[in-house]
């Protein structure tokens, strides 16, 4: 029973990191659209493929400036096709772990119904 518990606690908080690195994804978009007029910004994102490779790791999302963006004469590099494409994908990506999320509880529910049976 405890090796079953270590294994829904791990994917349940590798799910839980997931949620949070989509969140401080969302924040930067919603930040990208809010400066797509402010001379010299510079779009920010999170390093995805980076942060979801080391989901244990408990550190704060690593932010970095989003490369290969065509720079307007004012220095700005926000593409609202990107930010928009990034806040449907980051949509689906959040809806999919809320669903992988409630299967865990589901199966944590079960196993603790059946155990009182």
């Amino acid at each position: 029973m405890l090796v079953w518990t270590s294994v829904i606690d791990r994917t349940t908080n590798n799910i839980e990191r997931y949620m949070d690195l989509l969140s401080a994804r969302q924040k930067l978009v919603a930040s990208n659209i809010a400066n797509v007029d402010t001379p010299g910004y510079k779009t920010k994102d999170v390093d995805f493929q980076f942060e979801f490779m080391s989901l244990s790791n408990d550190t704060p999302a690593n932010v970095v400036d989003a490369p290969g963006l065509l720079v307007k004469n004012d220095g700005n590099n926000v593409s609202m096709d990107r930010e928009a494409r990034l806040l449907a994908e980051n949509a689906l990506r959040f809806n999919l772990a809320t669903n992988l999320m409630r299967s865990q509880l589901k199966l944590m529910t079960t196993a603790i119904q059946e155990g009182k049976a």
